[in-house]
């Protein structure tokens, strides 16, 4: 199913053609472009033939903002099912995409009534750059 031009194809194309086009401006480099999804997908074919929601195991996809590409950061189980090396919380991606912007973690909002609110509880993932 994800071969059908609406999946990944069209994506492929897509996420790879606007990496070039801010490339080929100077863009890429003051940057951070991410994708990702909000779950993962179950290691294994349902009944239906199809994937369920999956939290503990997901992708995410960093470019630009001064990260080194080509990378891959953490590994899951033999069965894509869990992280077994370096893994990633939302907490942490949020906090890394902060660090690209120059926001530290421990940087807060206030809300309407002035209390203060951590903007994340995550640390960036400064293996990246």
């Amino acid at each position: 199913m994800l071969q059908r031009f609406y999946c990944l194809p069209s994506l492929d194309r897509a996420y790879s053609a606007l990496l070039e086009d801010l490339e080929q401006r100077g863009l890429l480099s003051e940057m951070l472009v991410a994708m990702f999804g909000e779950f993962g997908r179950t290691p294994r074919i349902n009944n239906t033939m199809g994937r369920d929601h999956w939290g503990p195991c997901q992708s995410a996809v960093l470019a630009g903002g001064g990260i080194r590409g080509g990378q891959v950061y953490g590994a899951s189980d033999k069965h894509a099912a869990y992280p077994v090396e370096h893994p990633v919380t939302p907490d942490d991606l949020l906090a890394t995409i902060y660090y690209a912007l120059g926001l530290a973690p421990e940087s807060e909002v206030h809300d309407p009534q002035g209390r203060p609110w951590r903007i994340t509880h995550g640390q960036p993932i400064l293996a990246l750059w």
